[in-house]
């Protein structure tokens, strides 16, 4: 493994030429709002369904923007000049806002509050410091919880070839209402998030919390986030190890092939630019599987009851998957891919081959085996702005599809997930934009007969946040009346429908034992029964006072709500419970029933 990193590098360098390939979070979505706006406007052309943006990518975006200054109108020249100065290293200028000290020999130095840069006279080393910091009040008639956040980002481009970077974000939460509810127990993750019944052992699955706790306490919980990567890169794209939230798929609320919410995982990354048309996509990525290994453990020096304790260790899961990208004309781009999660003491060296169809992969492998461990995928993206102002696009996640239940004498279904929406923006007032977007997930597509190899990592779907078997309408109209000045209504309706588990060996209704497997659970009517449903409307004012600093008032009424599971002639539910039982599953007790909530929040850095 280490030669081969070697080799991808070595070959890199001789390539090189262009400069910083540092991803741009994809929490700073107020940059993302503008670039999009542009692109619907027509200012600017960057099709692809993959995010995060590099800086280079927006800079280049930013600079077209500027070219093209005619089209904007006077808040989106302002946004544009206030970009332009973030992006200041990248386009290798030093802005007037910028205190100057200057040593003509060797260097240029710019200090900036509240960030530290550097640039050498040459430019041949650029560097960018910056705190992290940031709180949030949410008030209820239940209570006060306040989540704090703070740490640092550096920032490093070398001999216009090399970018290092990296990041730490530590977390607390604390409210009384927190204790042992908001946050996944240890115990739940040991057991794959097989969530037990009881308020000690909730984990509220639906919840976008960022991180993984690292320390339980009665006031709440705390938790870390580091990300960083380095990448060597030229004209062509460039060959990374990171660790960064991806998203696939175009949306705006939340993607359903790979949304970026789950905990970041570490990765290889391939990127190919080679025309303006076309672009290739590849990762082979470390996930947590938080499914323990029977024939892996250690033994403790400790015993319980005369028996000597066994610490099992988690079983190794991995990830491969590649997309390409291609845009035929400037209003249309259009994504196809396919992945890959399996299991194995080490790394499969077939899987590190970026342009491959990994179903044929895992046959090949398979062959002559009695063994499940890879699980295969496949996904597909459109992006289509028609007219000015206009953006349609869509989305299809499937897993292990079969033609033959496409015939009308097939009970059973495809696991698949789709994904539509659009967004109109500028006309007729400049500034207002709308947005609608509609998912269904059907049952099985992001889950496993293995637990191991499941659509998740750290316990997180990759996918939509609701899972399979759900369904999302988001609706959302913002208007931005000044430059930084975001004002949004949301609306959210999700509903999860019945969690149906591969079946083995089970008693249906009649006590008879049968082993049902994969085609008995597709066979379930899907949206049967709804076991979770939340509505949310949401109030949001945003305003972004420096580049990535924020300050934010949010208003939120949200309905949160278990349903009695109906067991039908099969049971085929992988849990059965009563409401309230579901309710403690997906919704903190904070959160739960009718809720209206308040919000205040100030932020810098990701």
């Amino acid at each position: 493994m280490k030669r081969l990193i070697l080799i991808l590098l070595v070959l890199g360098y001789g390539l090189l030429a262009m400069a910083q390939n540092i991803p741009v979070p994809l929490t700073q979505v107020k940059l993302y709002d503008f670039l999009d706006e542009l692109l619907t406007d027509g200012v600017v052309v960057h099709q692809t369904a993959v995010c995060p943006y590099t800086r280079v990518q927006v800079a280049k975006m930013l600079t077209e923007a500027q070219a093209a200054d005619t089209l904007l109108n006077v808040r989106q020249k302002k946004d544009l000049a206030f970009y332009l100065n973030e992006f200041a290293l990248e386009r290798d200028t030093m802005v007037s806002n910028y205190v100057q000290y200057t040593d003509h020999s060797t260097y240029n130095l710019s200090l900036a509050d509240p960030q530290f840069s550097y640039r050498s006279k040459n430019s041949m080393f650029k560097m960018r410091l910056r705190p992290i910091l940031g709180g949030n009040f949410i008030m209820s008639k239940k209570g006060v919880i306040f989540h704090r956040w703070y740490g640092a980002e550096l920032q490093m481009d070398i001999a216009k070839h090399l970018s290092i970077w990296g990041s730490l974000r530590d977390n607390s939460w604390s409210g009384d209402w927190l204790s042992k509810t908001y946050f996944p127990t240890d115990n739940d993750r040991r057991l794959g998030a097989r969530i037990h019944y009881g308020a000690s052992q909730v984990q509220p699955a639906l919840m976008p919390i960022a991180g993984v706790q690292y320390k339980e306490a009665s006031y709440g919980g705390d938790f870390s986030d580091s990300k960083g990567g380095i990448s060597l890169y030229a004209w062509w794209g460039s060959i990374s190890l990171q660790r960064e939230n991806i998203r696939w798929g175009d949306a705006y609320h939340a993607s359903n092939i790979l949304s970026g919410r789950a905990p970041a995982a570490p990765m290889i990354s391939l990127q190919l630019t080679p025309c303006k048309w076309f672009q290739f996509d590849y990762f082979h990525a470390w996930l947590v599987s938080n499914v323990l290994d029977s024939t892996s453990y250690y033994l403790e020096n400790t015993t319980n009851k005369g028996v000597q304790v066994k610490n099992y260790r988690p079983m190794n899961k991995f990830m491969a998957a590649n997309m390409f990208t291609f845009t035929p004309i400037k209003q249309l781009s259009f994504s196809i891919g396919n992945s890959i999660i399996y299991a194995e003491q080490t790394i499969q060296a077939a899987y590190l081959i970026p342009i491959a169809f990994y179903k044929s992969l895992d046959h090949l492998l398979t062959k002559g085996v009695y063994t499940q461990n890879q699980n295969s995928q496949a996904f597909a993206s459109v992006s289509v702005r028609p007219v000015e102002h206009l953006h349609v696009y869509g989305s299809f996640y499937l897993d292990e599809f079969s033609m033959k239940r496409l015939k009308p004498s097939n009970k059973e279904n495809n696991p698949i997930s789709y994904l539509v929406g659009f967004n109109w923006s500028g006309w007729p007032i400049k500034g207002l934009s709308l947005k609608g977007e509609f998912v269904r997930s059907y049952i099985a597509c992001y889950t496993h007969s293995i637990d191991v190899l499941t659509w998740q990592s750290n316990s997180f779907n990759m996918g939509h946040y609701l899972g399979d078997n759900a369904q999302s309408i988001y609706a959302e109209l913002a208007y931005r009346p000044i430059r930084g000045l975001l004002v949004k209504m949301s609306y959210t309706h999700d509903t999860k429908y019945n969690s149906y588990a591969y079946l083995r060996n089970y008693r249906d209704a009649n006590g008879v034992i049968r082993d049902g497997g994969i085609s008995e659970t597709l066979a379930q009517k899907p949206f049967d029964h709804a076991i979770f449903r939340n509505e949310v409307v949401r109030l949001d004012g945003v305003y972004e006072v420096h580049p990535n600093m924020f300050l934010s008032l949010a208003l939120e009424y949200n309905h949160a709500r278990g349903c009695n599971n109906i067991i039908g002639e099969h049971i085929a539910s992988e849990d059965v419970g009563d409401a309230q039982y579901y309710l403690d599953k997906y919704m903190p007790l904070y959160y739960q029933g009718k809720n209206f909530t308040v919000s205040a929040a100030f932020s810098f850095g990701f």
